[in-house]
């Protein structure tokens, strides 16, 4: 698909999303619904500045977990999805956890409340009570019973990648050397050291989360902007155009004004795609 010698290329020069307009692509969100919410009316904001009406915007994965208000993200993203075409989603490997508890892997389900998925299910209304005494089974029936069907299905229907000119978004990584087709979605969603220790080109500038870093890690191959929500209250995205590029940050220390109900995020969404 891609040959070396393109790759290195690719490396040297200036990376372009083409005629795309511009694309944002938000970092890890874990349950942070108050960084996601102001990342969107930053983002909104951003688009009325915008000459083209061209844009897409990508959530490089893990919307859900550690952060407390996992539910009301994934309904603010389902609905945004219904709105317009133009708001892309990554399966991370929260979401790949969730979706393997749902179909019944105990397992996964006990690591599930291991890696910040108790503040999920909190979220959807499940008690303290219970998740400190029920055994996996009971918990993938209550899980069943009560995260609704339509965000599971809003859930699996995430990509593992999406390609966009020289770039390449992804939640983790990729395995370096192996062709775009042949990743693997175990790599996709989880691969850690081996992709971020690897210094040689990529078919294309990857930009992912799932790494936490303290600021952005710009390297030559490859842009990690999970900034670690959850705890640090900051939730980075980075906007480009053409062969620019630049980053928003919504904060908790931010204080925005004139916040409505969601800022009326679907119809803003709407709006912007309609040009």
């Amino acid at each position: 698909m891609f040959g070396r010698r393109r790759s290195e290329e690719k490396l040297l020069a200036a990376p372009t999303v083409g005629d795309m307009g511009r694309v944002y692509a938000i970092g890890d969100v874990h349950g942070r619904y108050d960084l996601f919410t102001q990342m969107l009316r930053l983002i909104s904001e951003d688009l009325e500045e915008c000459e083209s009406s061209e844009f897409q915007i990508i959530f490089l994965g893990d919307l859900i977990d550690r952060g407390n208000q996992s539910k009301h993200v994934v309904e603010l993203a389902l609905q945004i999805s219904k709105a317009t075409d133009k708001v892309r989603f990554i399966r991370g490997n929260h979401e790949e956890v969730l979706l393997r508890s749902i179909e019944g892997d105990t397992k996964a389900t006990d690591f599930f409340c291991k890696i910040g998925g108790r503040e999920t299910l909190l979220s959807y209304g499940l008690s303290q009570e219970a998740l400190d005494s029920w055994p996996p089974i009971d918990i993938i029936e209550w899980m069943r019973a009560h995260i609704p069907d339509e965000h599971i299905a809003f859930i699996n229907n995430f990509a593992d990648i999406i390609l966009i000119e020289d770039y390449i978004f992804v939640h983790a990584g990729i395995r370096p050397n192996v062709a775009i087709e042949k990743q693997s979605r175990g790599d996709l969603h989880w691969i850690r050291d081996l992709f971020l220790d690897y210094e040689g080109p990529h078919p294309g500038l990857v930009i992912h989360g799932h790494s936490i870093c303290e600021d952005v890690d710009e390297q030559p191959n490859r842009i990690g902007i999970d900034t670690g929500a959850y705890r640090s209250g900051r939730l980075t995205a980075i906007v480009l155009e053409g062969t620019e590029r630049r980053y928003l940050t919504a904060s908790s220390d931010k204080q925005l004004s004139d916040l409505d109900s969601d800022f009326d995020m679907v119809a803003r969404f709407e709006a912007h795609a309609a040009g």
